[in-house]
């Protein structure tokens, strides 16, 4: 087993030296400072490699700039330290660095947490033991709280964030672009959209563009490694192909309904089998799941669902044929807004994304090429809605039917708008 001394004194530079950290503004962050004070744990959740190790070092580069001793914070990750315990960590640093829990502030941030087997009963003791005294920070790679029993032993002890892939308003600043007004720079931005398509919102790729290493790094830094390692380890899975297969038929052709029976005796699976793999990948943040659009709830879960890959298969991703150019933009889209409905009724009209505010309606179409209405005008008539969207490639239109009006915007526009 590695040596846990060792471990702190590399995860914790700044015990003995300035730390340096260079960093981009997430809007998690901004969100996350109102939770900052509270004694509740901080819970980031979301896909590998989308920056929560660096929102931690953010709050330890802040901590010591308002002059909280650099030596009372304590960084720990778990990657490969699966067989220890939290009180192992604190132990140790409490004699390496001749400190005493109970009588200083500390700042606790706990990296990959969920590769602790009981973690949630390991956090609980901790926090109830020093809560006075030691704010808590936690990470996963996947959803911490996918078992009924993780809610109830931390239930009012912790708050959960996940932190999404850069949106296009990150993504231009983390290039240092000023986009306003909007009108002026629309050329550049929309060519700087298309390379913002590539990265799929990783801030590692911000700058990379070869085709070479973007498939590289996604294909085995990503969704390799949340297959072939964090899967099994989480979830006991004994073959690991089956489920492997199942994201490549939804990664191939994003956002198809799928009917669960079908399907199971397609990969020559039970359906119960079939539906707890569909969670494990959902609960891993590889593929994202839309219910069809009802007022009654019922009715909503009673219905087929849409599946769309969080990360656009890189065997689509290049391509420029027109068909691909437009599955790829849509499954983009949906991943931006974190779509949760689409809409689709017994006549096959349809409607990509249906996204629900403060009680209001707003019906969004995606368009990569030609412009129809069909499918939104009859959602905006059955529902009783007066204003629709469609997202295009470029065109730029508002169009009156009667009552209704549907604004064309180019994506690239409508995603700074909304944010």
């Amino acid at each position: 087993m590695p040596n846990i001394r060792e471990g702190l004194q590399n995860f914790n530079p700044w015990w003995t030296q300035e730390f340096k950290l260079k960093f981009k503004e997430r809007n998690l962050y901004t969100k996350l400072q109102k939770f900052l004070p509270l004694p509740q744990i901080i819970a980031l959740t979301g896909l590998r490699r989308v920056g929560k190790t660096t929102l931690m070092y953010k709050y330890v580069d802040d901590a010591i700039k308002n002059g909280f001793p650099s030596r009372n914070i304590v960084y720990f990750l778990f990657d490969e330290f699966k067989g220890i315990e939290i009180r192992d960590i604190i132990r140790e640093y409490e004699i390496t660095a001749e400190k005493d829990l109970r009588k200083e502030k500390f700042i606790l941030l706990l990296d990959e947490i969920q590769k602790l087997n009981e973690w949630e009963n390991q956090l609980k003791s901790i926090y109830d033991m020093y809560k006075e005294n030691i704010k808590i920070i936690i990470s996963g790679s996947e959803s911490l709280f996918i078992r009924k029993k993780t809610k109830e032993t931390l239930a009012g002890r912790i708050f959960e964030f996940k932190l999404e892939p850069l949106s296009f308003k990150e993504f231009l600043s983390f290039k240092e672009v000023n986009f306003k007004p909007l009108g002026i720079y629309e050329r550049e931005l929309k060519k700087l959209f298309n390379d913002f398509i590539l990265t799929q919102g990783f801030p590692e790729l911000v700058d990379i563009k070869e085709k070479e290493i973007i498939s590289k790094y996604i294909k085995e830094g990503i969704i390799e490694k949340i297959i072939y390692k964090d899967i099994p380890e989480l979830f006991k899975v004994k073959d690991i192909s089956v489920i492997a297969s199942l994201l490549n038929l939804i990664t191939e052709e994003p956002g198809q309904l799928i009917e669960i029976s079908d399907l199971a005796n397609q990969l020559k699976i039970s359906r119960q089998t079939l539906s707890n793999y569909l969670i494990y990948l959902e609960d891993s943040f590889l593929i994202k799941k839309l219910y069809n659009f009802s007022r009654n709830r019922r009715k909503v879960e009673r219905k087929l669902k849409k599946y769309y890959p969080s990360i656009i298969s890189v065997d689509i991703l290049f391509k420029e044929d027109d068909f691909f150019k437009s599955k790829i933009f849509e499954c983009f889209i949906v991943n931006q807004l974190n779509a949760e409905f689409f809409w689709r009724d017994p006549y096959k009209n349809e409607v990509d994304i249906i996204m629900t505010k403060n009680k209001g309606i707003m019906p969004i179409e995606i368009k990569y090429g030609k412009i129809d209405f069909k499918g939104i005008l009859a959602f905006m008539k059955k529902f009783k809605v007066d204003n629709g969207y469609i997202l295009s490639s470029e065109k730029e239109e508002i169009k009156k039917f009667n009552e209704k009006i549907i604004s064309i915007i180019p994506a690239f526009k409508f995603l700074l708008k909304k944010e």
